[in-house]
């Protein structure tokens, strides 16, 4: 099924998301350094970069809502995409629960928005999975006529719109 929100032929929603997901990962990641290491650049890393991961959900996810809501209301992709965009949706509040409980970027965060951060870190993994399901098993938001050799997404054949 192709995506029904698209840019130059390839779905919004897979091209914005590798930023939200990839800047929450990594202030995770920067919290975790910070707390091997005690750095203080690192607690604002994790803060700036949380803060921007956030930006990138909130623009991403209308995007998802879109394809998701083209789906047939009987096809398993459509509760798969429900769990997804639920989680993701979870994933988003407990990132923002935790960058509010962070008194600011430069003050090492509490043990609670560390927590918020680290849960959701795993719940990301399982939402991650949950959209590679989608599109990797059940060719949500790939193109109907791809294949190995299909022609560039730039290029239009005859029968296209």
């Amino acid at each position: 099924m192709e995506s029904r929100a698209q840019l130059l032929g390839h779905p919004i929603h897979r091209m914005l998301t590798v930023f939200p997901v990839g800047l929450m990962a990594t202030a995770s990641a920067f919290d975790f350094i910070h707390l091997l290491s005690d750095s203080e650049s690192m607690v604002s890393a994790a803060y700036w970069t949380l803060s921007a991961g956030l930006v990138g959900a909130l623009v991403a996810a209308p995007f998802g809502t879109i394809d998701w809501l083209a789906l047939p209301a009987d096809a398993r992709a459509k509760r798969i995409g429900a769990m997804h965009g639920v989680g993701y949706g979870i994933v988003a509040l407990l990132y923002v629960a935790s960058w509010l409980v962070r008194p600011n970027s430069v003050t090492p965060p509490g043990s609670v928005a560390l927590a918020l951060s680290f849960l959701g870190a795993g719940l990301l993994v399982v939402t991650g999975w949950l959209g590679a399901e989608l599109v990797s098993r059940l060719g949500v938001g790939v193109a109907d006529r791809a294949s190995l050799n299909a022609p560039s997404s730039l290029r239009r054949t005859v029968n296209e719109p």
